[in-house]
């Protein structure tokens, strides 16, 4: 069986799946999104929901500036299930070296008119006082926010219907094809374009992508209204995000609107198993207790893990797929996958209609990297 061909199909129903479907309808194109699961169901339902500026390199910072700009166009529209908290970000600097790396950051954000300050340790008790003693200060982030990211993919995923997008949940892409896709209900959908938005899924498609899968913990406690009142990440985070050999673990919590707190964060590479793992876990916790020891006296109600989809060079792929006219490419986020849902979404929207990008796109095409030789793709 055929269905009516769209103009675009999108498969995956994560943040940035939604929010391309959202964009992409906008534009006044036919748009159908294709889910195995349930939306919001992987990625996007176990993340936190930080946006935030990142600033590890020139690209990095480009597309998450750009996006948070889009966030903050998008935040009045919100509905009280996405849980906007415009909380900001504290990098917290434990000593003198992490100071003077809290003060290069606000010299580069201030460089590229991104409000930042840096706060001595008197400012950064008033501002958190549940703090360990003895930290040295910290950097705020004052415009960084915080969402519910399954409330918010159901949200751009219902204006996208609303204008006319088709949701087809329940049912897998099993393949490319010339014209489309296949899918495991029997059918086949035809597509003048196909963008994967399926995050380590991807690489079922596109067999030797190089998108792996790395995998993290997190922790939601009870309601404590007030505990934490901003995003807190330890300036050491930046170490344990680009550490590639080992496991690793770093001190990150996110009040939630609920009062809730989310306690993060864990990166592993070659477990692809969704257990939780006692080891890494008891790690991420001493970690948070050690800058903020009265988390342990609070109760946590659930665990829980996801992959982020990671790339080697650290950028995600926004793009068409060389080789193939209509595949398209918008994955590999790793864990800013919500921070730049949006920015990515406007991006592929850009290139499809063959506007001028609002931000040079081409450290993101996914031309930049290689497949396998002899990848089936390259000869439809």
């Amino acid at each position: 069986m055929t269905h009516t061909s769209p103009d675009v199909a999108i498969v995956g129903a994560g943040i940035v799946g939604a929010a391309c479907a959202r964009a992409l309808a906008e534009d006044g194109l036919r748009v159908a999104v294709i889910e195995s699961g349930i939306i919001a169901g992987s990625a996007t339902g176990s993340g936190m929901g930080h946006v935030v500026v990142m600033d590890d390199s020139e690209s990095q910072f480009a597309l998450t500036r750009y996006s948070r700009d889009l966030w903050a166009e998008l935040v009045g529209e919100l509905p009280p299930d996405c849980e906007h908290e415009p909380c900001g970000t504290i990098w917290v600097a434990a000593d003198e070296e992490e100071m003077a790396v809290a003060r290069k950051k606000c010299e580069y954000c201030a460089a590229r008119g991104v409000r930042a300050e840096v706060l001595d340790a008197s400012r950064l008790y008033e501002a958190e006082p549940n703090l360990r003693p003895g930290l040295c200060g910290g950097l705020l982030v004052p415009d960084d926010r915080v969402i519910y990211p399954p409330g918010v993919a159901r949200w751009l995923l219902e204006q996208a219907q609303d204008r006319g997008a088709e949701l087809r949940l329940g049912v897998r892409a099993t393949a490319l094809t010339a014209d489309g896709v296949t899918l495991d209900d029997g059918s086949s959908l035809s597509a003048g374009a196909v963008i994967l938005a399926c995050g380590t899924a991807t690489v079922d498609l596109l067999p030797g992508l190089p998108v792996r899968p790395r995998k993290g913990h997190l922790v939601i406690t009870e309601r404590y209204a007030r505990f934490i009142r901003h995003e807190l990440v330890e300036l050491g985070y930046l170490k344990s995000a680009h550490a590639v050999a080992a496991d690793s673990v770093a001190f990150n919590v996110q009040p939630r609107r609920t009062g809730q707190i989310l306690i993060g964060s864990s990166r592993q590479y070659g477990d692809e198993l969704p257990d939780i793992r006692r080891g890494i876990l008891c790690r991420m916790l001493h970690r948070a207790i050690e800058y903020m020891p009265g988390l342990a006296r609070l109760a946590a109600i659930r665990t829980w893990t996801g992959f982020r989809a990671a790339t080697p060079d650290k950028l995600p792929l926004i793009g068409r797929w060389p080789g193939h006219e209509r595949v398209w490419l918008a994955t590999g986020h790793e864990g800013l996958g919500i921070a730049t849902s949006l920015g990515t979404a406007r991006l592929l929207a850009d290139q499809l209609a063959g506007r001028a990008t609002a931000i040079p796109h081409g450290p993101y095409l996914p031309s930049r990297i290689g497949m396998r030789a002899g990848d089936p793709l390259v000869a439809l």
